[in-house]
Parts: structure tokens; C-alpha cells; sequence
């Protein structure tokens, strides 16, 4: 998978609250999610954001590599993302 950040445009509260500052809209997110966008935001890569994820979680791995895979392109989606 391609390495990813977080959209310079995009403001992140520490209640899980977005703000894509180019276009207005807001979005709100789980507390996974925003363990995610943080680690983004710090530059982690996908493949230390999964290994994580798989630790922390308990979670099978194909299943969170489907659920992360999908979240990223929702990201994508909503150009919430840049490619590094």
C-alpha cells in the first residue's frame, strides 16, 4: 500500500472532531480511528499503524487489514489524504 499523510488542510481535536479547513466540512471519528489519524499525523507509516493496531487489538489480522485498507480509502474518499 501506498505511504500516506494526513491532508495539511486537515485539523484534527483531541475528541475525534475533523476539519477540513479547504472545503468546511467536519467529521467525527471513533477512538480507533483517531489513534490512526494521529499516528499520521506523527508521520507513522501504514505498515507500523497495522502492527500496532494488531497488538493493541484483539483483532485477526486479515480482518483488520480489510477494515484499515477500507478506512483509508474512505479517507482517500474524502481527500483527507496525500500520498508522501
Amino acid at each position: 500500500m501506498t505511504n500516506y499523510k494526513l491532508s495539511s488542510n486537515l485539523a484534527i481535536s483531541d475528541n475525534g472532531f475533523l476539519f477540513l479547513s479547504t472545503t468546511g466540512e467536519t467529521f467525527t471519528v471513533n477512538d480507533i480511528a483517531k489513534v490512526v489519524l494521529m499516528d499520521l499525523k506523527n508521520d507513522i507509516n501504514y505498515k507500523s499503524i497495522f502492527d500496532k493496531l494488531l497488538k493493541e487489538y484483539e483483532v485477526e489480522e486479515k480482518i483488520l487489514e480489510r477494515d484499515l485498507e477500507d478506512f483509508f480509502n474512505q479517507l482517500n474518499v474524502y481527500n483527507l489524504l496525500e500520498e508522501k
